[in-house]
Formats: structure tokens, sequence, C-alpha cells
């Protein structure tokens, strides 16, 4: 089981950490089931790049970047050494602790 901490950017929102979260779920579908809104647009398919985020922590818990994911992170907003999409961050088989950042998504408004 893992421990997931999203952090903001955004402004108003504090972190949220969430507990026995089973292996086999992406980080996208963690974020929607606990209502942790984070855009996807592709519907978590990886065509597109809406669910950008960072790991902080714990990327060895996470399916390896391939370079289809990477060709779309290359397409997002403010990308970094750290960046994913929580389409593509499958929980490997295991236990741990994940941090991610998501990033301010007001700024993806106008897509």
């Amino acid at each position: 089981m893992y421990t997931i901490k999203f952090n903001f950017e955004q402004s108003g929102l504090q972190p949220v950490t969430l507990e026995n979260i089973q292996p086999g779920y992406s980080l996208l579908e963690v974020a929607l089931m606990n209502d942790i809104d984070l855009h996807h647009n592709c519907g978590g398919v990886c065509a597109c790049s809406t669910c950008h985020l960072y790991v902080n922590k714990g990327e060895d818990h996470l399916e390896e970047l391939t370079d289809k994911e990477e060709d779309f992170i290359d397409r997002a907003v403010n990308p970094r050494l750290s960046s994913r999409l929580g389409c593509q961050c499958l929980l490997l088989d295991g236990d741990g602790n994940v941090e991610v950042t998501l990033p301010d998504q007001t700024q993806f408004l106008g897509e």
C-alpha cells in the first residue's frame, strides 16, 4: 500500500495526503477517485499533456517514463526534469511513499 501526498501550486489549495492506496492505479486515477481535480482532456490515454505533474519523491515506485510520454511532456506548460503525466504514473507492486506537485491548472483554462 502507498501513501501519496499531492501538493498544489495553485494558491489556496492545501496539500492532501492519501494513505492505503493500492498498487496498479495511475496517479491520475488516484487523484480522481479522491476528488482531486487533475485535468485529463484525452481521458488518460497519453494523448495530451493536461495531466502533467511533478514527481518530488518516490519515482522508483512508478512505471518508467516512455518515449511517447516524454514527447507529450515536452508539450506541457513549464516542464521540468521531474515532469510526468499522471495517466502514465502507474503505481508498481509494493509499497512506499510518493509525493507529487500539481501545477497551477488555472493556466490551462484556455486550452
